[in-house]
């Protein structure tokens, strides 16, 4: 995996203040974890919104504050509304000596012939993998081969799928993550499903920082 670095400065500005960092380029972050007391730090606002534009929720970023580095997970990113633009980023500070659990997003990759066979309907139950391992074993993505749903009714369960040496899977094993149905089940089908998000938080067995003043002031706006 590439490693991905990321520059910082230490901040004094909070609250209201950060209005003004923000009309000079910079966005306001917060690094924070079990063994670290929680920082305030500024990026380069248009760098860094086009590093975190292409992270997942499980992709490991070094964050080089004035020359120490902090690897981290992406734990929450505020937007303006209106305009798009990230406002405020948390970062976790990881241990690279200790395991943790996360969501790790499911890529579907390969083609499914009763689609094609049967005008099946591929339906998602599971977009995403709780997983436990350090740090430096977590996979950004995990591939799911959907080229064995050849008739309906066959599906994929967590069982199934092969995970990357040193990971282990949270999730029920006989629990099922895509399934082909006929198109009139397909709203029932998906009532039963677990949709996903892209930008979800991951879920870590790590408490989380002090919330910063600005982030509880972009909420309330």
């Amino acid at each position: 995996m590439e490693k991905i670095v990321l520059k910082a400065t230490k901040r004094n500005v909070t609250g209201k203040q950060v209005k003004a960092l923000r009309r000079a380029g910079q966005l306001p972050a917060v690094i924070y974890g079990r063994h670290v007391e929680p920082i305030a730090v500024s990026l380069e606002a248009h760098s860094a919104g086009l590093v975190f534009a292409k992270l997942t929720s499980s992709t490991l970023v070094t964050i080089d504050v004035e020359g120490k580095e902090y690897v981290a997970l992406v734990r929450e990113k505020q937007r303006n509304y209106i305009k798009g633009n990230l406002t405020h980023v948390d970062l976790l500070a990881l241990d690279l000596t200790e395991k943790i659990r996360t969501k790790v997003q499911l890529v579907f990759t390969g083609v499914a012939s009763a689609v094609k066979e049967f005008s099946a309907v591929l339906v998602h139950r599971m977009e995403a993998f709780e997983v436990e391992c350090l740090p430096t074993d977590l996979p950004e993505r995990i591939s799911v081969d959907i080229s064995s749903i050849k008739e309906i009714g066959n599906s994929i369960r967590v069982h199934d799928i092969a995970l990357p040496q040193n990971v282990i899977v949270m999730e029920d094993p006989d629990e099922i993550v895509i399934i082909a149905t006929l198109a009139k089940e397909e709203t029932t089908a998906e009532g039963a499903g677990v949709p996903g998000s892209e930008e979800a938080a991951p879920s870590l067995s790590v408490e989380r920082g002090k919330k910063e003043e600005e982030g509880a002031d972009e909420k309330k706006k």
